[in-house]
């Protein structure tokens, strides 16, 4: 009974500071989108395709256990980028997005923050985002919704990557699609290649318009 206290207390503590960084990206008009995949699962890529498709101005927060190899990808292409390491946590949490948000020069568009490579942590810990973004890969196969509900029911929508690889490996797009279904109904689904991008009109299509009506509905 110890130990549910104590995960208790620091999911607690850690909602406490993603209040504060609501507040904070609300007052700067920033949409903030929580990008959460697996390793490999193309979330740099992913976004830096999606920026190119975007007509908002983009910031990006980058999580990873150790190095900058993806925040300096954003850097040479004059994205503002902050960079954030864990050190060894297999999530980000909101105290180090606070940091990073508090060191990010960046007012009224859009910053993804592109979680650690994970599919289980990232999903239990708020951040202040404005909604979670879920992201699959083909490669990686189509039982993701089944072996790891607990995103893919928080999502408020979710991506399929490396779908021009989908001759080469054996992905049932039925079964991947019906078992998102069955936990989120109302999810967009978007099937795009971070490598051709293909896909990336119709997502960024969606994405502006959530970015307008947040900024209408503040």
């Amino acid at each position: 009974m110890e130990e549910i206290v104590i995960i208790r207390d620091v999911l607690e503590a850690n909602n406490n500071v993603a209040h504060e960084n609501k507040a904070i990206k609300d007052e700067r008009n920033i949409l903030m989108v929580n990008l959460i995949g697996s390793p490999g699962a193309g979330k740099t890529t992913f976004i830096l395709r999606a920026i190119e498709n975007l007509k908002v101005p983009c910031a990006v927060i980058e999580g990873d256990v150790t190095s900058d190899i993806d925040a300096r990808k954003m850097a040479e292409r004059n994205i503002p980028v902050v960079q954030i390491n864990t050190g060894g946590s297999c999530h980000l949490n909101a105290g180090s997005v606070n940091k990073a948000l508090k060191a990010l020069s960046f007012d009224d568009g859009i910053v993804f923050i592109e979680n650690v490579g994970n599919l289980i942590c990232p999903s239990a810990f708020e951040l202040g985002e404005d909604f979670k973004l879920a992201m699959a890969n083909v490669p990686e196969g189509d039982d993701k919704p089944y072996k790891y509900p607990a995103l893919f029911t928080k999502a408020k929508a979710v991506v399929l990557n490396k779908i021009d690889m989908l001759s080469f490996f054996e992905f049932n797009k039925k079964f991947f699609y019906d078992g998102i279904r069955a936990l989120n109904p109302d999810a967009p689904i978007f099937e795009v290649s971070a490598r051709t991008g293909e896909g990336f009109g119709e997502f960024a299509k969606w994405l502006e318009e959530e970015y307008h009506k947040f900024r209408q509905d503040k």
